[in-house]
């Protein structure tokens, strides 16, 4: 068995839309090998009922755990609001999500107090960024809005141009009037939108990606725990699916900017 640190960080999202995180990943640190999973066959997570959601994310750790990973992030908004608690106390192993890497991030980028959040419908009703940011600063004002477009216009590709432009605007030009100096993009598939974003608000708001803020929280915890892969060669990526869809290839290679070579599909026992 390899040593600790030598071992791979673990991914799982219910979709592919966590291969934002991989791809921030790879940007923070080069030297990690990554295992990812998506669970693919049983998306979206976001429409399920709490203890459902519960259920697949320790299926869906329990699957990395198997495949020796030293860390686990949590690359869904889903589980990252309702099952953290209950993942971290069945795995010992250092386990965060993306809800509070970003809203760390955006307390510490917003000068007025002022936070914009952007999100899929669920993520927004659920509210764990809101929870999150006023944990840490309960003087902050949001402005939350969901943007559900964004995730089929970032699977199309279509992610610039005068399309992807006006819907942006049609979902972020109220935004503008409500005196907001920093834009949370509280969804994986965003960033793949952000110079579209940033368009829309002509460089006057910080646009804060999770994704990224994520990964750069994944290195001060290995760095903490003397866990970085002490390899100087590029990490290796291995991705599994629960199911095996035709154009996964060509959206997998949207989001991570990339080709994916080492693709499988993996069962998840019920």
């Amino acid at each position: 068995m390899k040593s600790l640190n030598k071992q791979p960080i673990g991914v799982f999202d219910s979709g592919i839309g966590g291969l934002t995180v991989v791809k921030a990943l790879k940007k923070v640190l080069p030297y990690e090998d990554i295992v990812y999973f998506g669970d693919t066959a049983r998306l979206p997570y976001g429409s399920k009922s709490s203890p459902t959601i519960i259920r697949f994310a320790l299926q869906d750790a329990k699957f990395l755990v198997n495949r020796q990973v030293k860390m686990i992030i949590v690359a869904c908004h889903s589980v990252s609001s309702v099952a953290l608690p209950d993942l971290k106390k069945h795995f010992r192993l250092p386990i965060i999500g993306v809800i509070e890497p970003g809203a760390k991030a955006a307390v510490q980028a917003s000068k007025n107090n002022c936070i914009g959040i952007i999100g899929t419908q669920a993520t927004i009703l659920a509210g764990a960024y809101e929870r999150a940011i006023k944990n840490l600063n309960r003087q902050v004002e949001i402005v939350a809005r969901s943007t559900p477009l964004f995730v089929p216009l970032a699977e199309q590709g279509w992610t610039t141009g005068p399309i992807a432009l006006q819907i942006a605007k049609t979902y972020l030009t109220p935004m503008i009037g409500e005196k907001i100096d920093t834009l949370l993009l509280g969804c994986t598939h965003y960033p793949l939108l952000k110079n579209t974003i940033a368009k829309v608000f002509k460089q006057k708001v910080r646009i804060v990606d999770a994704a990224l803020e994520t990964a750069l929280e994944t290195k001060i915890i290995l760095q903490a725990k003397k866990l970085l892969n002490p390899q100087k060669l590029a990490g290796t990526m291995k991705f599994y699916l629960s199911d095996l869809t035709p154009n996964f290839s060509s959206i997998g290679r949207q989001f991570l900017g990339a080709d994916l070579t080492e693709v499988f599909r993996a069962s998840i026992s019920e």
